[in-house]
């Protein structure tokens, strides 16, 4: 399997996953990515729409449906007074937190079939693709899901 095929295959499985999570969590896929961008901070809307690669309307929409539930809020910005930041609730940091943790779990299990050696060079590799290519930090790296060294 060349390059090409193989990103693009992965990207299905990763994708599947991650909405096979987020269906089990009671969340839209959308909601999923959101509400992991906003365990790290609270962020506005351009930055949001940026990171999510989602139109302002499409963004409007998403935070909209995700308030309704009680897991974000809309709060003043510290910078701006016109403008608002999105921030997680209670409650919405609870479920990403809880999200979060199971979808890594999920997704390193992936990489059973390989060993350590590889498992490390893999993680490298894709470090080297995901920092030239300037991708935010839409999933942060905490080792969830990953068992310890003693595992």
């Amino acid at each position: 399997m060349g390059v090409v095929a193989g990103l693009v295959r992965s990207s299905f499985l990763v994708d599947a996953v991650y909405g096979e999570s987020a269906r089990e969590y009671g969340i839209t896929h959308q909601q999923g990515q959101l509400l992991c961008v906003l365990m790290a901070q609270p962020y506005g809307m351009s930055e949001l729409g940026g990171m999510l690669r989602l139109a302002k309307s499409s963004l409007t929409g998403l935070v909209d449906r995700t308030a309704r539930r009680g897991l974000v809020r809309r709060e003043p910005s510290p910078d701006d007074g016109r403008a608002v930041v999105i921030a997680l609730t209670e409650a919405g940091a609870e479920l990403a937190d809880d999200f979060y943790t199971e979808t890594c779990r999920r997704l390193y299990a992936l990489t059973r079939c390989l060993g350590d050696t590889d498992r490390t060079r893999l993680a490298a590799l894709l470090a080297r693709v995901v920092s030239e290519n300037e991708v935010p930090a839409v999933f942060t790296d905490t080792g969830a899901g990953e068992p310890s060294d003693s595992a």
